[in-house]
């Protein structure tokens, strides 16, 4: 999705939710049109943020420690296999770079 997508997505939500309130000074205030306006302008930047980069995260947690890559490369070589590289493979599949 485009950002201007997202915005629209955010905007949705946010009217959704309201009211949001915030805490300012011990006092509990309804969000004012500038408050309302960043809150839809940080969401649509999540949104994008997570879409164009969240598959680094997920990439990182299933490849596994460095420990467990070396291990898996020592026994590739002592075994003839390509367990490594198969799990690599797997890994950049199931988490594909948004194009």
């Amino acid at each position: 999705m485009t950002l201007e997508e997202l915005t629209v997505e955010a905007t949705a939500e946010i009217e959704a939710a309201k009211p949001l309130y915030k805490q300012v000074n011990n006092e509990r205030l309804e969000f004012t049109f500038a408050d309302y306006d960043q809150a839809i302008i940080d969401l649509a930047n999540s949104k994008w943020d997570t879409q164009q980069f969240g598959y680094i995260e997920a990439r990182q947690q299933a490849y596994g420690s460095v420990q467990d890559q070396l291990d898996m490369q020592y026994w590739d070589g002592v075994n003839g296999t390509t367990t490594w590289a198969d799990h690599i493979a797997q890994v950049k599949s199931d988490n594909p770079k948004p194009s």
